[in-house]
């Protein structure tokens, strides 16, 4: 087993050297990705190797000359919807995606366009996406490049023109899956998970053929209706053997969720594919299985046989999950000294705020330690592997205030581990939420079911006597930090606090920096040893995506992604927030470049929406209520209107035809008939009128 990637990855000397001639695009094959740790010039994989440690050897930018480095080119995209992607760099072209799955290919020294390519997406599929309409990235291998589509396919395209190979539908596209990962390829193989696990589907991952399409295997996450029989899946055996007793209740009617929505990682050395679970539909344990069993494998790191799907091991960080923590936050792979003995590792810091050591041979934990504030455990226990919960927690019999909430300690945005420094960097987020058990749940299939009450904190559970002051205790506790963690020590080793819990993704290279965009438009520079900020760049788009460094023509270059990402701008407020977001852009940088960004017009915010309308406090309470079910997730955000200066919401018939109707459905606002009656639908316009009209009085004063 040993022996296959270690000729490999001589061959792959040779499979360079032809391609570094510029004779084919896209010339990647498993000898070269086997030896990417080798080849500093290029970023050959989502985390520029197989193990995804984000680190970039190059060492022409440095702590020495940072204070050169200056914009080289920048290429706008056409939409401004949120941009998370990590670009690919092969030989002097990039390849990246932007929002709604498109994809273009780049000259990387240059900038120039070589081709663009547009799924032609169903917009209302943008309905089913919990965080916009974001894609992480394209994979690139013999000459194809592969990209995962909103609603639901995996394409292939030609990596000199960008002509569409072949289209394949990954998911029922009856139900609401979406598809935002980056795909990745192993041994011919293109792996692909899926979103939706708030909406009500059943999670799982599949691998198909790179030549043809074709399905080669599925891994479901979670079983299904028992009455339905085995799936015909690479999963049937787990499940009948063990898994399938961890649940109650009547799990599968909605879907049970573990959803595989980003991390995937090769472990060539163990030849096994590393798998990142995602939480219950619903969060709530009570509500999905009766409170009852593990629901393997939610929030679990699964190990499978890439060639056959098989079983082979897995680690569940949070046995019957009920906070959507999951565990497809990136996994990184090192060799690690720990206690004076060399151990193959996988590093994570998940949404739980727990950072985790696990040993690859077989899925056993090695350390688990706090990386950030959390409530909800006193610790892991090393022996059994498993959380020792603090009372309380499960929010069953009262609420609860829990730290990190579901948007997590750690999300999508990239970590970055330094083998220089030996320290991981993390982009971490605190942001507390008061749950409580859902008594009047309802299934919305296609919208979010949660099983749990957000509420405005009671009193008691936090300081402050009035609702106003209980709020403003929680607003000062959402804060971010950049934190450079030992991963043998368990420690923080530096940290830099940010006033807003978004934080972009990280790079560490070997010129001793790390690279860290930031939602205000700021893409800085730091000392990957003392943390100090050495550069900053500024711009006006926001910046979350994971930054790369490569070299073209014999000069280094940083690349970053600049377009709010995912649910920071669909539901942030924030004063440099307030502008409706231009159209992202790629921002690249050299040493001495001389390109320049033209600065935006001033935009002055629309007025509220006013209305000489009466209506009734029943009325209004009850929009509120089905304002905050359906509406505030995608409307609290520059991304999306802002409902409370929105024009259509002074017009009834106007409302009820974008509400009711879906004549907006293909910028992806979907009909909201199947959830809400025409009385509801009037009463949230009662609501959003009502709360506009509060908030210009207040600013007035």
């Amino acid at each position: 087993m040993r022996l296959l990637p270690t000729l490999l990855a001589v061959a792959a000397t040779l499979s360079f050297a032809a391609c570094s001639q510029g004779s084919e695009y896209g010339a990647v094959d498993e000898a070269r990705l086997l030896a990417a740790e080798d080849d500093s010039d290029n970023w050959l994989a989502h985390g520029r190797t197989y193990a995804e440690q984000r680190f970039s050897p190059l060492a022409d930018i440095n702590t020495g000359n940072i204070g050169e480095l200056s914009l080289a080119y920048a290429v706008e995209f056409d939409t401004n919807r949120g941009q998370e992607a990590t670009p690919i760099v092969v030989d002097g072209t990039m390849y990246l995606s932007t929002a709604w799955s498109k994809v273009m290919a780049v000259n990387a020294a240059t900038g120039d366009v070589l081709w663009r390519y547009d799924p032609q997406v169903d917009g209302a599929k943008g309905a089913h996406a919990c965080c916009d309409v974001v894609n992480r990235g394209v994979a690139v291998w013999e000459g194809k490049v592969f990209v995962g589509t909103i609603d639901g396919r995996l394409v292939a395209l030609d990596a000199a023109t960008g002509e569409e190979l072949w289209d394949v539908v990954t998911v029922d596209q009856s139900q609401p899956y979406t598809v935002t990962m980056a795909p990745r390829v192993v041994r011919g193989k293109v792996i692909v998970g899926n979103s939706g696990a708030e909406m009500g589907v059943r999670g799982y991952v599949s691998a198909y053929d790179a030549d043809s399409g074709d399905m080669v295997w599925r891994f479901y996450t979670v079983p299904g209706n028992p009455a339905d029989g085995p799936d015909g899946a690479a999963s049937d055996e787990v499940f009948e053997r063990f898994a399938t007793d961890t649940w109650s209740g009547d799990w599968w009617e909605l879907g049970g969720g573990g959803t595989v929505w980003d991390s995937v990682v090769y472990d060539s050395e163990f030849d096994q594919l590393l798998v990142g679970v995602g939480n219950g539909s619903p969060w709530n344990h009570r509500v999905r299985s009766d409170g009852q069993g593990d629901n393997l494998f939610l929030t679990s790191i699964l190990a499978l046989d890439p060639d056959t799907g098989a079983y082979k091991w897995h680690y569940q960080q949070n046995p019957g999950e009920t906070w959507d923590y999951t565990a497809t936050q990136q996994m990184t792979l090192a060799d690690l000294e720990i206690d004076g003995e060399m151990r193959k590792v996988i590093l994570q810091a998940p949404k739980n705020g727990f950072f985790y050591v696990i040993d690859r041979a077989d899925g056993t934990l090695v350390s688990a330690e706090p990386y950030t504030e959390q409530t909800w455990a006193e610790r892991i226990d090393l022996e059994t592997g498993r959380p020792v919960e603090r009372p309380g927690a499960r929010f069953a019999d009262a609420p609860f205030l829990i730290t990190p909430s579901g948007l997590g300690a750690h999300a999508w945005q990239p970590m970055s581990f330094s083998p220089q420094t030996g320290l991981v960097y993390i982009p971490t987020m605190q942001v507390p939420s008061a749950y409580a058990d859902d008594s009047d749940f309802e299934r919305h299939i296609g919208r979010w079911n949660t099983g749990v009450s957000f509420l405005a904190p009671p009193e008691g559970l936090v300081p402050g006597a009035t609702p106003e002051a209980r709020r403003a205790y929680m607003t000062a506790r959402t804060k971010g930090r950049l934190v450079a963690w030992d991963p043998v020590a368990q420690r923080e080793v530096w940290g830099i606090d940010r006033d807003w819990p978004w934080n972009g993704g990280t790079l560490a290279t070997g010129g001793g920096l790390v690279f860290q965009g930031l939602p205000d438009g700021r893409f800085n520079a730091y000392d990957a040893t003392s943390g100090a900020e050495l550069w900053s760049f500024k711009q006006e788009r926001g910046i979350m995506a994971g930054p790369i460094s490569f070299r073209a023509d014999g000069v280094q270059y940083v690349a970053v992604l600049a377009g709010y990402g995912g649910s920071m701008g669909m539901a942030s407020q924030t004063d440099w927030m307030r502008r409706p977001p231009p159209n992202g852009m790629l921002l690249v940088f050299r040493i001495g470049g001389t390109g320049e960004l033209a600065p935006l017009p001033p935009v002055e915010p629309r007025p509220y929406a006013a209305s000489q309308e009466s209506f009734t406090a029943a009325q209004v309470a009850m929009g509120q209520g089905q304002y905050f079910a359906f509406c505030t997730i995608c409307h609290n955000g520059p991304v999306n209107p802002d409902l409370m200066r929105s024009p259509v919401a002074t017009d009834a018939a106007a409302w009820n035809a974008v509400v009711m109707d879906g004549i907006l459905a293909q910028r992806g606002m979907i009909a909201f008939a199947p959830w809400i009656d025409a009385e509801q639908s009037e009463a949230i316009r009662a609501y959003v009128l009502t709360e506009a009209a509060r908030r210009q009085a207040a600013e007035q004063q």
